[in-house]
Protein backbone atom coordinates (compact mmCIF):
# COMPACT_ATOMS: atom_id res chain seq x y z
CA UNK A 1 0.00 0.00 0.00
CA UNK A 2 3.07 2.42 0.67
CA UNK A 3 4.79 1.71 -2.89
CA UNK A 4 1.38 2.66 -4.34
CA UNK A 5 1.19 6.05 -2.62
CA UNK A 6 4.68 6.98 -3.90
CA UNK A 7 3.67 5.69 -7.12
CA UNK A 8 0.90 7.48 -8.27
CA UNK A 9 2.25 11.18 -7.69
CA UNK A 10 5.48 10.31 -10.18
CA UNK A 11 3.17 9.27 -12.76
CA UNK A 12 0.95 12.44 -12.66
CA UNK A 13 3.79 14.54 -12.68
CA UNK A 14 4.94 12.53 -15.77
CA UNK A 15 1.76 13.23 -17.42
CA UNK A 16 1.58 17.13 -16.75
CA UNK A 17 5.50 17.59 -17.61
CA UNK A 18 4.29 15.70 -21.10
CA UNK A 19 1.42 17.94 -21.72
CA UNK A 20 3.11 21.16 -21.12
CA UNK A 21 6.03 19.94 -24.09
CA UNK A 22 2.63 19.13 -26.27
CA UNK A 23 1.54 22.85 -25.72
CA UNK A 24 4.91 24.47 -26.64
CA UNK A 25 5.77 22.60 -29.66
CA UNK A 26 1.94 23.21 -30.52
CA UNK A 27 2.00 26.71 -30.31
CA UNK A 28 5.50 26.97 -32.35
CA UNK A 29 4.06 25.09 -35.18
CA UNK A 30 0.58 27.73 -34.90
CA UNK A 31 3.54 30.73 -34.78
CA UNK A 32 5.07 28.77 -37.66
CA UNK A 33 2.15 28.20 -39.90
CA UNK A 34 0.58 32.20 -39.14
CA UNK A 35 3.82 33.24 -41.05
CA UNK A 36 4.01 30.71 -43.58
CA UNK A 37 0.03 31.67 -44.40
CA UNK A 38 -0.56 34.97 -45.76
CA UNK A 39 -4.36 34.85 -45.12
CA UNK A 40 -3.79 35.23 -41.55
CA UNK A 41 -2.42 38.63 -41.88
CA UNK A 42 -5.65 39.63 -42.60
CA UNK A 43 -7.37 43.02 -40.43
CA UNK A 44 -10.84 44.34 -40.94
CA UNK A 45 -11.06 47.67 -41.93
CA UNK A 46 -13.17 48.89 -39.41
CA UNK A 47 -10.30 48.19 -36.84
CA UNK A 48 -7.38 49.67 -38.77
CA UNK A 49 -7.57 53.02 -37.48
CA UNK A 50 -7.31 51.78 -33.86
CA UNK A 51 -3.51 50.95 -35.21
CA UNK A 52 -2.57 53.93 -35.80
CA UNK A 53 -0.19 55.90 -33.27
CA UNK A 54 -2.49 58.18 -30.80
CA UNK A 55 -0.27 60.85 -31.83
CA UNK A 56 -1.77 61.40 -35.14
CA UNK A 57 -5.27 60.52 -34.79
CA UNK A 58 -7.87 60.20 -31.26
CA UNK A 59 -10.50 57.63 -31.15
CA UNK A 60 -13.55 60.33 -29.76
CA UNK A 61 -17.30 60.18 -29.58
CA UNK A 62 -16.89 64.30 -28.45
CA UNK A 63 -19.43 66.38 -30.06
CA UNK A 64 -18.42 68.56 -33.19
CA UNK A 65 -19.09 71.38 -35.16
CA UNK A 66 -18.84 73.49 -38.52
CA UNK A 67 -17.23 76.89 -38.65
CA UNK A 68 -19.29 79.93 -39.12
CA UNK A 69 -18.57 82.58 -41.72
CA UNK A 70 -19.02 85.85 -42.33
CA UNK A 71 -18.13 89.61 -41.07
CA UNK A 72 -18.08 90.65 -37.76
CA UNK A 73 -17.95 93.64 -35.70
CA UNK A 74 -17.15 93.63 -32.13
CA UNK A 75 -16.45 96.49 -29.75
CA UNK A 76 -12.93 96.43 -28.08
CA UNK A 77 -12.53 97.88 -24.38
CA UNK A 78 -9.07 99.20 -23.56
CA UNK A 79 -7.90 101.31 -20.67
CA UNK A 80 -6.55 104.52 -20.82
CA UNK A 81 -5.29 107.68 -18.54
CA UNK A 82 -4.92 111.30 -19.45
CA UNK A 83 -1.39 112.22 -19.45
CA UNK A 84 0.33 115.22 -20.70
CA UNK A 85 0.64 116.24 -23.91
CA UNK A 86 4.41 116.06 -24.73
CA UNK A 87 4.17 118.36 -27.83
CA UNK A 88 3.91 121.52 -25.43
CA UNK A 89 6.15 120.46 -22.73
CA UNK A 90 9.40 122.96 -22.01
CA UNK A 91 12.92 122.36 -20.77
CA UNK A 92 14.60 123.95 -17.88
CA UNK A 93 17.81 124.21 -18.34
CA UNK A 94 20.75 125.54 -16.30
CA UNK A 95 23.20 127.77 -18.26
CA UNK A 96 26.08 127.78 -15.77
CA UNK A 97 27.66 125.94 -13.82
CA UNK A 98 27.46 126.11 -10.21
CA UNK A 99 25.93 125.04 -6.50
CA UNK A 100 22.69 125.36 -6.20
CA UNK A 101 22.44 127.88 -3.58
CA UNK A 102 18.55 128.06 -3.65
CA UNK A 103 15.78 125.89 -5.06
CA UNK A 104 12.07 127.16 -4.70
CA UNK A 105 10.62 123.60 -6.18
CA UNK A 106 9.97 121.64 -3.79
CA UNK A 107 7.89 118.99 -5.46
CA UNK A 108 6.81 117.46 -8.62
CA UNK A 109 3.46 118.49 -10.35
CA UNK A 110 4.24 122.16 -8.83
CA UNK A 111 2.39 124.28 -10.48
CA UNK A 112 4.52 127.55 -11.70
CA UNK A 113 3.55 130.50 -13.76
CA UNK A 114 6.21 132.13 -17.09
CA UNK A 115 8.89 133.81 -15.05
CA UNK A 116 8.72 132.43 -11.94
CA UNK A 117 11.77 132.67 -9.97
CA UNK A 118 12.55 128.35 -9.83
CA UNK A 119 16.27 127.90 -8.58
CA UNK A 120 19.39 130.08 -7.34
CA UNK A 121 22.62 129.17 -8.96
CA UNK A 122 26.33 130.16 -7.49
CA UNK A 123 28.53 130.33 -10.21
CA UNK A 124 32.53 131.41 -10.69
CA UNK A 125 31.35 132.10 -13.93
CA UNK A 126 29.21 134.75 -13.50
CA UNK A 127 31.11 136.62 -11.05
CA UNK A 128 34.04 136.52 -13.12
CA UNK A 129 32.31 137.90 -16.01
CA UNK A 130 30.71 140.64 -14.09
CA UNK A 131 34.18 141.89 -12.29
CA UNK A 132 35.14 141.53 -16.63
CA UNK A 133 32.41 144.16 -17.63
CA UNK A 134 32.94 146.27 -14.59
CA UNK A 135 36.85 146.77 -14.98
CA UNK A 136 35.91 147.47 -18.70
CA UNK A 137 33.58 150.18 -17.71
CA UNK A 138 36.11 151.38 -14.70
CA UNK A 139 39.11 151.99 -17.57
CA UNK A 140 36.80 153.23 -20.57
CA UNK A 141 37.53 151.17 -22.91
CA UNK A 142 35.70 151.43 -26.42
CA UNK A 143 31.88 150.47 -25.62
CA UNK A 144 31.43 147.76 -28.07
CA UNK A 145 33.86 145.89 -25.51
CA UNK A 146 31.44 146.80 -23.00
CA UNK A 147 28.71 145.74 -24.82
CA UNK A 148 30.71 142.18 -25.95
CA UNK A 149 30.48 141.82 -22.05
CA UNK A 150 26.75 142.39 -21.38
CA UNK A 151 26.23 139.99 -24.06
CA UNK A 152 28.30 137.17 -22.49
CA UNK A 153 26.25 137.92 -19.21
CA UNK A 154 22.74 137.65 -20.94
CA UNK A 155 24.00 134.31 -22.29
CA UNK A 156 25.25 132.89 -18.79
CA UNK A 157 21.50 134.23 -17.97
CA UNK A 158 21.36 137.40 -16.76
CA UNK A 159 19.17 140.00 -17.94
CA UNK A 160 19.12 143.41 -18.67
CA UNK A 161 17.57 144.41 -15.06
CA UNK A 162 20.37 142.58 -13.53
CA UNK A 163 23.01 144.11 -15.57
CA UNK A 164 22.42 147.30 -15.20
CA UNK A 165 22.01 147.02 -11.53
CA UNK A 166 25.81 145.25 -11.30
CA UNK A 167 26.54 148.52 -13.86
CA UNK A 168 24.99 151.21 -11.06
CA UNK A 169 25.94 149.59 -7.34
CA UNK A 170 29.66 148.29 -9.05
CA UNK A 171 29.03 144.98 -6.67
CA UNK A 172 28.91 141.69 -8.49
CA UNK A 173 26.01 139.29 -7.88
CA UNK A 174 27.37 135.52 -6.94
CA UNK A 175 23.88 133.77 -7.71
CA UNK A 176 22.39 133.57 -11.30
CA UNK A 177 18.57 132.93 -11.09
CA UNK A 178 16.76 130.71 -13.05
CA UNK A 179 13.36 131.53 -14.65
CA UNK A 180 10.07 129.35 -15.04
CA UNK A 181 10.13 129.76 -19.36
CA UNK A 182 6.48 128.93 -19.77
CA UNK A 183 3.19 128.09 -17.44
CA UNK A 184 2.25 124.63 -16.46
CA UNK A 185 3.28 122.54 -14.22
CA UNK A 186 6.60 121.43 -13.16
CA UNK A 187 8.22 118.07 -13.44
CA UNK A 188 11.77 116.51 -12.31
CA UNK A 189 13.64 115.30 -15.26
CA UNK A 190 14.57 112.52 -12.92
CA UNK A 191 11.04 111.28 -12.54
CA UNK A 192 9.13 109.46 -14.43
CA UNK A 193 5.62 111.16 -15.84
CA UNK A 194 2.43 109.28 -16.07
CA UNK A 195 2.44 106.38 -18.54
CA UNK A 196 -0.62 103.66 -19.39
CA UNK A 197 0.21 100.06 -18.39
CA UNK A 198 0.05 97.19 -20.68
CA UNK A 199 -2.77 95.28 -21.22
CA UNK A 200 -3.97 92.00 -19.88
CA UNK A 201 -5.60 89.52 -21.93
CA UNK A 202 -8.66 90.90 -22.97
CA UNK A 203 -12.14 89.36 -24.37
CA UNK A 204 -14.33 91.19 -26.19
CA UNK A 205 -18.92 91.24 -26.72
CA UNK A 206 -19.69 91.68 -29.94
CA UNK A 207 -21.72 89.88 -32.60
CA UNK A 208 -21.80 89.69 -36.57
CA UNK A 209 -22.63 91.98 -38.88
CA UNK A 210 -26.82 91.58 -38.62
CA UNK A 211 -26.66 92.31 -34.91
CA UNK A 212 -24.51 95.60 -35.20
CA UNK A 213 -22.07 96.45 -31.99
CA UNK A 214 -23.62 94.04 -29.49
CA UNK A 215 -24.01 94.20 -25.44
CA UNK A 216 -21.63 92.67 -23.18
CA UNK A 217 -18.81 93.84 -21.54
CA UNK A 218 -15.41 93.38 -21.86
CA UNK A 219 -12.48 92.60 -18.89
CA UNK A 220 -9.23 94.36 -19.47
CA UNK A 221 -6.34 95.22 -17.41
CA UNK A 222 -6.79 98.01 -14.65
CA UNK A 223 -3.90 100.36 -15.19
CA UNK A 224 -1.71 100.66 -12.11
CA UNK A 225 -2.47 103.41 -9.57
CA UNK A 226 1.04 103.86 -9.76
CA UNK A 227 0.40 105.40 -12.95
CA UNK A 228 -1.38 108.37 -11.13
CA UNK A 229 1.16 111.82 -10.44
CA UNK A 230 2.08 112.10 -7.17
CA UNK A 231 3.29 115.04 -5.43
CA UNK A 232 6.66 113.45 -4.40
CA UNK A 233 9.64 115.40 -3.09
CA UNK A 234 12.44 116.88 -6.35
CA UNK A 235 15.71 115.05 -5.46
CA UNK A 236 17.60 118.15 -6.03
CA UNK A 237 18.39 119.73 -3.37
CA UNK A 238 20.30 123.02 -2.14
CA UNK A 239 24.15 122.62 -2.32
CA UNK A 240 23.98 119.71 -5.42
CA UNK A 241 26.22 121.22 -8.65
CA UNK A 242 24.82 121.36 -11.97
CA UNK A 243 26.75 121.53 -15.43
CA UNK A 244 26.20 124.28 -18.20
CA UNK A 245 23.53 122.75 -20.41
CA UNK A 246 22.09 120.18 -17.91
CA UNK A 247 18.40 119.64 -18.37
CA UNK A 248 16.75 119.89 -14.53
CA UNK A 249 12.97 119.98 -14.99
CA UNK A 250 10.19 119.60 -17.47
CA UNK A 251 7.34 122.22 -17.88
CA UNK A 252 3.99 120.81 -18.84
CA UNK A 253 0.86 122.93 -20.55
CA UNK A 254 -2.14 121.77 -18.24
CA UNK A 255 -4.45 123.18 -21.05
CA UNK A 256 -3.37 120.61 -23.71
CA UNK A 257 -4.11 116.69 -22.49
CA UNK A 258 -4.14 113.53 -23.82
CA UNK A 259 -6.09 109.85 -23.43
CA UNK A 260 -3.48 107.23 -24.10
CA UNK A 261 -5.35 103.74 -24.50
CA UNK A 262 -3.82 100.61 -24.05
CA UNK A 263 -4.07 97.36 -26.18
CA UNK A 264 -2.62 94.47 -27.76
CA UNK A 265 -0.44 93.97 -31.02
CA UNK A 266 -3.02 91.94 -32.53
CA UNK A 267 -5.52 94.54 -32.74
CA UNK A 268 -3.12 97.27 -34.22
CA UNK A 269 -3.46 96.06 -37.76
CA UNK A 270 -7.34 96.74 -37.18
CA UNK A 271 -7.23 100.07 -35.95
CA UNK A 272 -6.50 103.00 -37.85
CA UNK A 273 -5.58 107.05 -37.21
CA UNK A 274 -8.49 108.42 -37.30
CA UNK A 275 -11.14 105.53 -36.27
CA UNK A 276 -14.12 107.49 -34.32
CA UNK A 277 -14.67 106.18 -30.83
CA UNK A 278 -16.36 106.56 -27.07
CA UNK A 279 -14.49 106.77 -23.97
CA UNK A 280 -15.80 107.94 -20.57
CA UNK A 281 -13.72 108.11 -17.09
CA UNK A 282 -13.86 104.53 -15.35
CA UNK A 283 -15.46 105.83 -12.28
CA UNK A 284 -18.03 107.61 -14.00
CA UNK A 285 -19.44 105.74 -16.34
CA UNK A 286 -21.98 109.14 -17.17
CA UNK A 287 -18.89 111.03 -18.73
CA UNK A 288 -18.91 109.42 -21.82
CA UNK A 289 -17.41 111.10 -24.63
CA UNK A 290 -16.72 111.00 -28.46
CA UNK A 291 -12.79 110.99 -29.72
CA UNK A 292 -10.53 110.28 -32.85
CA UNK A 293 -7.94 108.24 -32.74
CA UNK A 294 -4.90 111.03 -33.52
CA UNK A 295 -1.99 108.48 -32.97
CA UNK A 296 -1.03 105.05 -32.93
CA UNK A 297 1.84 103.86 -31.21
CA UNK A 298 3.84 100.42 -30.59
CA UNK A 299 5.90 99.92 -27.25
CA UNK A 300 7.65 97.64 -25.73
CA UNK A 301 8.28 98.07 -21.75
CA UNK A 302 9.16 95.51 -19.33
CA UNK A 303 8.94 92.74 -21.78
CA UNK A 304 5.94 93.24 -23.34
CA UNK A 305 4.38 94.58 -26.53
CA UNK A 306 1.18 96.68 -26.97
CA UNK A 307 -0.02 99.18 -28.70
CA UNK A 308 -0.78 102.70 -27.92
CA UNK A 309 -3.97 104.61 -28.93
CA UNK A 310 -3.85 108.21 -28.50
CA UNK A 311 -6.37 111.00 -28.84
CA UNK A 312 -5.97 114.69 -28.32
CA UNK A 313 -8.20 116.34 -25.94
CA UNK A 314 -8.55 120.29 -25.57
CA UNK A 315 -11.54 119.95 -22.71
CA UNK A 316 -10.38 121.37 -19.30
CA UNK A 317 -12.67 118.73 -17.11
CA UNK A 318 -10.16 116.12 -17.04
CA UNK A 319 -7.08 115.67 -15.00
CA UNK A 320 -3.97 114.10 -14.91
CA UNK A 321 -3.84 110.45 -14.17
CA UNK A 322 -7.46 110.19 -13.96
CA UNK A 323 -8.56 106.11 -15.11
CA UNK A 324 -10.45 105.55 -18.74
CA UNK A 325 -12.27 103.15 -20.27
CA UNK A 326 -12.58 103.05 -24.40
CA UNK A 327 -15.08 101.43 -26.28
CA UNK A 328 -13.61 100.71 -30.10
CA UNK A 329 -15.74 99.46 -32.89
CA UNK A 330 -13.67 97.13 -35.02
CA UNK A 331 -14.86 95.69 -38.31
CA UNK A 332 -13.15 91.96 -39.40
CA UNK A 333 -13.63 91.09 -42.90
CA UNK A 334 -15.57 87.77 -43.84
CA UNK A 335 -13.72 84.97 -42.79
CA UNK A 336 -14.28 81.41 -40.55
CA UNK A 337 -14.90 81.03 -37.03
CA UNK A 338 -14.52 78.59 -34.26
CA UNK A 339 -14.89 78.99 -30.87
CA UNK A 340 -11.78 79.16 -28.66
CA UNK A 341 -12.62 76.29 -27.03
CA UNK A 342 -12.04 74.42 -30.56
CA UNK A 343 -8.49 75.46 -31.12
CA UNK A 344 -5.06 74.34 -29.74
CA UNK A 345 -2.02 77.20 -29.71
CA UNK A 346 1.67 74.96 -29.60
CA UNK A 347 3.90 78.01 -29.67
CA UNK A 348 3.77 79.33 -33.36
CA UNK A 349 1.53 76.71 -34.32
CA UNK A 350 -2.56 76.28 -34.34
CA UNK A 351 -4.13 73.17 -34.15
CA UNK A 352 -7.69 71.64 -34.98
CA UNK A 353 -8.65 67.85 -34.58
CA UNK A 354 -10.86 67.33 -37.93
CA UNK A 355 -13.09 64.28 -38.07
CA UNK A 356 -12.11 61.71 -40.13
CA UNK A 357 -14.59 58.51 -40.36
CA UNK A 358 -14.34 57.48 -36.75
CA UNK A 359 -11.45 59.16 -35.63
CA UNK A 360 -10.25 62.99 -35.25
CA UNK A 361 -7.02 63.92 -36.58
CA UNK A 362 -5.38 66.89 -35.38
CA UNK A 363 -4.71 69.39 -38.41
CA UNK A 364 -2.87 72.92 -38.68
CA UNK A 365 -4.41 76.28 -39.71
CA UNK A 366 -4.05 79.73 -40.48
CA UNK A 367 -5.26 81.56 -37.65
CA UNK A 368 -5.87 85.10 -37.24
CA UNK A 369 -7.34 87.39 -33.92
CA UNK A 370 -8.99 86.03 -31.09
CA UNK A 371 -11.67 87.88 -29.80
CA UNK A 372 -15.05 87.52 -28.01
CA UNK A 373 -14.46 83.76 -27.36
CA UNK A 374 -13.57 83.20 -31.18
CA UNK A 375 -11.07 82.44 -33.32
CA UNK A 376 -10.84 83.67 -36.95
CA UNK A 377 -9.38 81.00 -39.08
CA UNK A 378 -8.07 82.00 -42.74
CA UNK A 379 -7.79 78.37 -43.57
CA UNK A 380 -10.85 77.38 -45.94
CA UNK A 381 -12.52 74.80 -43.71
CA UNK A 382 -15.94 75.06 -44.72
CA UNK A 383 -16.61 71.14 -45.25
CA UNK A 384 -14.70 69.83 -42.11
CA UNK A 385 -16.81 68.55 -39.03
CA UNK A 386 -14.36 69.79 -36.00
CA UNK A 387 -13.91 68.69 -32.60
CA UNK A 388 -15.75 71.24 -30.45
CA UNK A 389 -13.52 70.53 -27.49
CA UNK A 390 -9.38 70.36 -28.68
CA UNK A 391 -7.83 70.60 -25.26
CA UNK A 392 -9.84 67.04 -24.11
CA UNK A 393 -8.28 65.14 -27.47
CA UNK A 394 -4.46 65.22 -25.78
CA UNK A 395 -2.53 64.07 -23.13
CA UNK A 396 0.24 66.75 -23.92
CA UNK A 397 0.63 69.08 -26.60
CA UNK A 398 4.45 68.06 -27.11
CA UNK A 399 2.72 64.45 -28.26
CA UNK A 400 0.65 66.29 -31.24
CA UNK A 401 1.78 64.90 -34.25
CA UNK A 402 -0.24 67.64 -36.63
CA UNK A 403 -0.55 67.66 -40.41
CA UNK A 404 -0.43 70.82 -42.21
CA UNK A 405 -3.41 71.49 -44.40
CA UNK A 406 -2.75 72.77 -47.79
CA UNK A 407 -4.23 75.73 -48.88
Amino acid sequence: MRKNYIVRPLVYFLAAIVLVISSCKGNKENKHTTHNDPGALTIDSNLSHLLQPSNEQVVSTLPVIKAEYGTRIFTEEAQGIINYDTRNQNSVASRVSGRIERLLIKYNYQPVSKGQLIMQIYSPDLAAAQQELLFLKRTETDQTLIDRAKQRLMLLGMNAAGINQVLKTGKVNYLIPVYSNADGYILEKSAAPVSVAAPAATTASGGDGMSGMGGGSTAAATPSSSATPANSPVLLREGQYVTAGQSLFTIYNGNNLIAEFAFKPALAALVNKGDQFAFYKTADKSTIKSATIGLIQPIFKNGENFTIARTYLNQSNFRVGELLTARIPVLLTASWWLPETAVLSIGNQTIIFKKEGNVVVPKTIDAGITIAGMVQVKTDISNWEVSKNAAYLIDSESFIKEQPTKK
